[in-house]
C-alpha cells in the first residue's frame, strides 16, 4: 500500500499529540495517512505496553488511518544507528509516502529528538540506490524511495513553528484520539502515579495550545510544524 503522509512517533500517543489534528483533517480530505510507532512506550511511568497497544488501535481507529505498525525498539535506549536507519529505510520503501511526519527536533523527553534525527536520516538513506534492503520474509530487493518532505511536529517545548496548519474543525477529533490513551492522561479515578502528562491542565493544553496558534493565523485552531528545507509555493494563493 502507497501511502501519501506516513507520521512517525517515538511513543504510542505522540503522532496523536503533535498531529491529531493534521492527521484527521487528511484523512478527511481523501489522503491515506499511516503511523509507525518507534516503541511501545514500555518505560512509561503509567500502564503497560499491553494496555497502550490496545490504545494505539482505539487511537488509530478514531483518526481513520489506513495502516498502524510498531516497530518494537526499545523505549529509552534505542539509538540512530545504522541498524534502527535500516528497519525504518524498510518502511519508508513498503509505504512510499510523499511526506512525512515525526517527533520534534528538540523536547524533554530524549526519545523525541532521537527520534525525530533518526526518521530524518533514515528518509535520505532510503533514497539511496545503492543502500540495499528486503522486507523480512520477501527475497525481492525494494527500490529506493525518499520522501519530498520531512516536516517535524511541535510536542512539550513551545518551538518556533516554520509554519502552521489550520486544522479547525478537527480538535475534537484529535483530542478523543488522546483520551483513547486512558492509562496516561487525566483520570481523576486513577490511582496511578503522576507524571507531567497526566494532569487535567496538560489535556486542557491540547486545546488552548492550538486555539493560540490558531490565533496567530486568524483559524480557530493550528499545529505547528518545524521544517528541514525551505517549502516552495508556485503561487501567493497558496499562502492563507
Amino acid at each position: 500500500m502507497k501511502l501519501d503522509i506516513l507520521v512517525f512517533g517515538a511513543h504510542p500517543d505522540d503522532a496523536e499529540l503533535g498531529a491529531g489534528g493534521t492527521i484527521a483533517k487528511e484523512v478527511s480530505r481523501g489522503k491515506k495517512v499511516g503511523i509507525v510507532d518507534l516503541t511501545r512506550g514500555e518505560l512509561g511511568t503509567r500502564g503497560t505496553a499491553e494496555i497502550r497497544d490496545k490504545e494505539a488501535a482505539e487511537a488509530a481507529k478514531i483518526l481513520g488511518v489506513a495502516i498502524r505498525e510498531n516497530m518494537e525498539f526499545a523505549d529509552g535506549f534505542f539509538a540512530n544507528d545504522k541498524e534502527h536507519q535500516l528497519e525504518l529505510v524498510k518502511i519508508i520503501r513498503k509505504y512510499r509516502p510523499e511526506i512525512v511526519l515525526c517527533n520534534a527536533i528538540e523536547d524533554r523527553h530524549i526519545d523525541h529528538a532521537r527520534g525525530s534525527q533518526l526518521v530524518s536520516d533514515a528518509c535520505f538513506l532510503s533514497g539511496l540506490v545503492k543502500v540495499d534492503t528486503k522486507m523480512d520474509g520477501d527475497d525481492r530487493w525494494q527500490e529506493a524511495w525518499r520522501p519530498k518532505l520531512v516536516y517535524h511536529f511541535i510536542q512539550w517545548k513551545n518551538l518556533e513553528p516554520d509554519f502552521l496548519m489550520d486544522v479547525s474543525g478537527f480538535i475534537e477529533k484529535k483530542t478523543e484520539a488522546i483520551v483513547a490513551y486512558s492509562s496516561q492522561f487525566y483520570d481523576p479515578k486513577s490511582n496511578e502515579p503522576e507524571t507531567p502528562i497526566s494532569s487535567k491542565n496538560f489535556i486542557d493544553s491540547v486545546n488552548y495550545r492550538a486555539r493560540d496558534l490558531g490565533r496567530l493565523i486568524g483559524v480557530e485552531h493550528a499545529e505547528g510544524f518545524t521544517v528541514e528545507r525551505f517549502v516552495a509555493v508556485d503561487n501567493l494563493d497558496s499562502l492563507i
